[in-house]
């Protein structure tokens, strides 16, 4: 069996496509679409709106699977259309490949070879972002990328722009999109992750032509607006949403109890001051006023001072969306201290004047710093005489195991 019926068949048995996303690229489209038949009749080439020789190309390849449509909608809806396409054919994966001819199909073995391992995961081809005539704009675009995913799903990754991908499309096919163009392949993967998708990456060739050979279709300001309003949104929600719902998630499975008892409470290689001091200033960190910045600003802290950033991260949920309510309430209240007649409630009124809105604003402000302060302290106080009754008698912590 030559190695493309060998090839040919492992894409047959996986329900496996390629998928080409294309938009004039006239002079590599060809070359692309050889060198992927050379290991699979699978072929899939959407063609985004092409207005150059596209679709006389095309046409010579009658044994490929084709999506054709005007005017040009972005790489993003190019690759939504192809997956729904693949999906309406009965494939449960696609692997996407650019047609600048950058990616290689030499690499299709590679992914191939995870779908033995990972059945519902989303694989992105890592490059070697050092290589020769590697644009040195890519490399900052791929950092800047890496740090907003890692910030918005906590998974850290080498290669985050990477096209050349293998999707489950199949995992996928009932989720919905909003962006259309380049920034689709971040929103994918932030969703995807949030959704319970698996994402990995494997190794892979890439050729980057010289600079005056190459030709892109990113619009540096415009599809880097649009990419930074997204990932605006994405850490927005991040916050606000998916990760109070995955540390609920977290709390319901009592396996987690124990782990973060014994992992990180009980942790012999910690002092109880430590312990006690990163809790606490979890607490502080959920209570001071720097609403959609807590979590970040704990973290960052929490890395610079060297404390325990779990213990930090759990006890920085005190201000979970159900309890925001309370904790503004209690910040107002604890704001009497420092306001000459200071309101118990906030003020309801069609009569708000500025300076009425000034002396609450400055109420509440005060009264959050002063409730973050103290209630951070104690805790630490508690939690640092808990630790030492705990720790220091082995017969309790057999009680407790």
């Amino acid at each position: 069996m030559t190695d493309t019926a060998k090839y040919n068949d492992q894409f047959t048995a996986q329900k496996a496509a390629v998928l080409v996303p294309t938009y004039n690229n006239a002079k590599t489209l060809e070359s692309v679409i050889r060198d992927v038949l050379s290991y699979t009749s699978h072929v899939i080439v959407v063609n985004d709106g092409s207005t150059d020789e596209t679709a006389d190309i095309l046409d010579t390849f009658p044994q490929i699977q084709r999506v054709d449509y005007t005017p040009n909608r972005g790489k993003g809806i190019a690759l939504r259309r192809g997956f729904r396409y693949a999906v309406e054919q009965g494939y449960d994966y696609v692997i996407t490949i650019d047609a600048d001819g950058q990616h290689f199909a030499s690499d299709l073995p590679v992914m191939l070879e995870k779908l033995e391992t990972e059945r519902k995961a989303i694989v992105i081809g890592a490059r070697n972002l050092q290589q020769e005539n590697m644009p040195g704009k890519n490399t900052f675009a791929n950092k800047f990328s890496n740090f907003w995913f890692y910030v918005e799903t906590g998974l850290k990754g080498p290669d985050t722009q990477s096209g050349y991908r293998l999707y489950p499309v199949y995992a996928m096919r009932n989720m919905r999109f909003w962006c259309t163009k380049y920034e689709f392949e971040i929103e994918v993967l932030v969703r995807s992750a949030w959704k319970g998708i698996k994402i990995d990456w494997a190794p892979i060739k890439v050729y980057y032509p010289p600079a005056e050979e190459r030709v892109s279709h990113f619009r540096p300001f415009r599809d880097f607006s649009r990419i930074s309003v997204l990932n605006t949104v994405l850490v927005t929600i991040a916050f606000l949403y998916i990760k109070p719902r995955d540390f609920f998630r977290y709390l319901m499975k009592a396996e987690n109890w124990r782990s973060m008892w014994y992992d990180h409470v009980l942790n012999k290689e910690e002092s109880n001051f430590r312990k006690a001091i990163s809790i606490g200033f979890g607490v502080f960190m959920g209570i001071i006023p720097i609403w959609g910045f807590q979590m970040v600003t704990a973290m960052a802290l929490a890395v610079l001072f060297k404390l325990n950033k779990a213990l930090v991260f759990m006890s920085c949920h005190v201000s979970l969306p159900p309890m925001i309510p309370f904790v503004i309430f209690a910040s107002f209240a604890t704001g009497r201290i420092w306001v000459k007649d200071g309101s118990l409630l906030l003020p309801f009124s069609t009569n708000l004047s500025l300076d009425m809105i000034k002396e609450n604003l400055f109420q509440y402000l005060t009264g959050a710093c002063t409730l973050a302060v103290a209630a951070g302290i104690l805790v630490t106080l508690i939690v640092y005489v808990l630790l030492a009754i705990f720790r220091n008698d082995p017969a309790r912590q057999r009680e407790v195991r």
